[in-house]
């Protein structure tokens, strides 16, 4: 393995001509969510690396994972008859949701920005928003939960599927077209989670 070379020149040079694109057609991200991205992005300094903002995010969800693991780890909380998870802990996961949703708003526009946008922070971006997806909806899961009264594992399986096909086809189509068309689906479940 030693010496092989996993990337050919002809390859590495095409990073040099590599320009993100994208679309946007949601009209909650283009009249609300942009507009305040561009505000939040204001707020930065520039010497804060747009990478650094994409992993605190990612850590936000992380943590709004574990919280819930600890709170609701057999998913029963909102079941009758079983203990449930404390108000408190809801409004710490939605700010801390909304925040880390915010973070990944603005992390690009801090790269172009800061005029340090590359290829490699676009990958790791949307690297760890496909993890995030997993995170996201199990987390969300604890709001319908188990029992007689919530919603089968087998439905948590079918979210997950539906939510990572949906990425896994937005970027396979970006790849096949040079255009990420972005799902509508994001920004609803968000508008979802924020009135549950």
């Amino acid at each position: 393995m030693a010496g092989y070379e996993y990337v050919s020149p002809e390859q590495l040079a095409g990073f040099d001509k590599y320009k993100y694109s994208a679309l946007d057609t949601n009209p909650l991200s283009l009249y609300i969510m942009h507009p305040f991205w561009n505000t939040v992005v204001k707020v930065f300094p520039t010497w804060l690396a747009p990478n650094l903002i994409t992993f605190s995010g990612f850590l936000l969800v992380v943590f709004n994972f574990l919280l819930m693991a600890y709170f609701d780890p057999d998913f029963y909380a909102s079941a009758p008859g079983h203990k449930h998870v404390p108000d408190w802990v809801w409004i710490v996961v939605g700010i801390l949701n909304f925040t880390a949703y915010t973070l990944d708003g603005v992390d690009g526009k801090q790269a172009r920005r800061t005029n340090s946008s590359t290829p490699l922070g676009e990958l790791f971006d949307h690297g760890l928003d496909s993890w995030s997806c997993v995170y996201f909806v199990v987390t969300v899961y604890s709001i319908f939960g188990r029992g007689s009264s919530g919603v089968s594992v087998f439905v948590l399986y079918l979210l997950l599927w539906v939510v990572l096909f949906s990425f896994i086809l937005s970027h396979w189509e970006k790849y096949n077209t040079g255009i990420l068309f972005l799902p509508w689906g994001y920004d609803i479940s968000q508008v979802v989670v924020r009135y549950a």
